[in-house]
């Protein structure tokens, strides 16, 4: 066994998203994790291949009717022997199942019942529909990405599914089996995207209390207002990335870039000499190509780095060193992080559409008629 979440199990209802990302990331550091299907449900995501979906790695999977008494009772089964339980349903999905937390937590009160909704188990929106998109915008954290006098750009959906979503809910999984762990005393987890997408803007809000930062996109430090904090363009229509806050390194970049001597430099700090900074910025950047900008820049205290596109990232010398994708099945993807020097996380295993139906049933100890009941049954397919 490898991980440091060896010898943790946890039943997984299959959801899309972040739910899904957050039981990769246990079953990534070692925890085993028992997916459940619907059979005959679509799996992999909208339009997805399960044997492609990076989310579905390192799992058993079990096809299970959540609509018959059959199939809640091997539900109920499973989580008899497991250490956590994640859902990512709408308030209230599970408890008309027989699935909620007051009936699991009877079964097994050391019990860690991670819930992973947008909106939170209660609040005026708890019943709403919603997307990454809305999450982030209700926690003010849409608002501040994007460019001056440009409408918000939601950064993909990595800052309320992912970000405030799936790794707060991974977190809040570990710490809450800790305390299982210790106490005997399970709990339920009430992990919101709109919580977690605000909480991930903590700094910004300590900025904004301090008046340092601006309520407004694109005019403060680290939202594209600073001309050195910003990517620029190439001369081969390739992007990099300048992140020269610090004053020691910004004399780097100004020396790299032929500025140490220019006096327009000098005032740093002075927001209000920074539109104009940056257009001579932009000029410079623009007269190479990024390949000869790195070839300048790297291995420096500039603060730079090329901007990678995701054919490019897997193959850069620093990704290749320390194995930062991997491929599995022939899926090139992002390897299990962080690393440990103790108990190294499980190498990724795609999923290959099979169910562990049998393995599971026997590991349950069910005799061989009921299995074969159940599966004849379509209970368990």
């Amino acid at each position: 066994m490898t991980g440091p979440l060896a010898g943790i199990r946890i039943v997984e209802l299959a959801g899309i998203g972040p739910a899904p990302f957050a039981c990769m990331m246990l079953a990534d550091h070692g925890a085993e994790v028992i997916r459940i299907e619907r059979p005959g449900a679509k799996k992999g995501g909208p339009g997805g291949d399960p044997a492609k979906d990076i989310l579905l790695r390192s799992r058993k999977t079990i096809a299970i009717d959540l609509k018959s008494a059959e199939g809640i009772g091997v539900v109920r089964d499973l989580v008899a022997s497991a250490d956590g339980f994640v859902e990512g349903f709408r308030p209230g999905v599970t408890e008309r199942l027989g699935l909620g937390p007051e009936v699991l937590l009877e079964v097994t009160p050391r019990l860690v019942y991670g819930r992973m909704t947008g909106w939170g188990q209660d609040g005026p929106y708890a019943q709403a529909a919603g997307h990454d998109i809305n999450y982030i915008a209700l926690a003010g954290a849409l608002h501040t990405f994007g460019r001056a006098g440009e409408k918000p750009t939601p950064p993909i959906n990595i800052v309320g599914d992912f970000g405030g979503g799936a790794m707060m809910l991974a977190f809040g999984m570990v710490s809450a089996l800790l305390h299982a762990r210790t106490t005997g005393q399970g709990q339920v987890i009430d992990c919101a995207m709109t919580d977690g997408a605000a909480l991930l803007m903590s700094m910004i809000w300590s900025f904004h209390g301090q008046g340092l930062w601006r309520d407004e996109r694109g005019v403060n430090l680290l939202d594209t207002g600073a001309h050195f904090y910003d990517t620029y363009a190439c001369a081969d229509g390739k992007y990099l990335s300048i992140g020269a806050i610090e004053p020691q390194f910004y004399a780097v970049l100004r020396e790299k870039a032929g500025l140490a001597a220019d006096p327009a430099f000098d005032r740093q700090m002075d927001p209000r000499g920074w539109p104009a900074l940056k257009e001579r910025l932009a000029a410079v950047f623009v007269s190479r190509t990024r390949d000869e900008w790195c070839a300048l820049l790297e291995h420096s205290d500039a603060c730079f780095a090329p901007v990678l596109s995701l054919a490019e990232a897997p193959a850069h010398p620093h990704n290749v060193a320390r194995g930062t994708f991997i491929e599995a099945r022939g899926v090139v993807q992002p390897a299990p992080a962080p690393r440990y020097s103790a108990t190294p996380t499980v190498a990724p295993r795609m999923a290959d559409g099979h169910t562990d139906t049998d393995m599971l049933l026997n590991g349950l100890g069910y005799p061989a008629d009921e299995i074969a009941a159940l599966k004849t049954g379509g209970i368990v397919a």
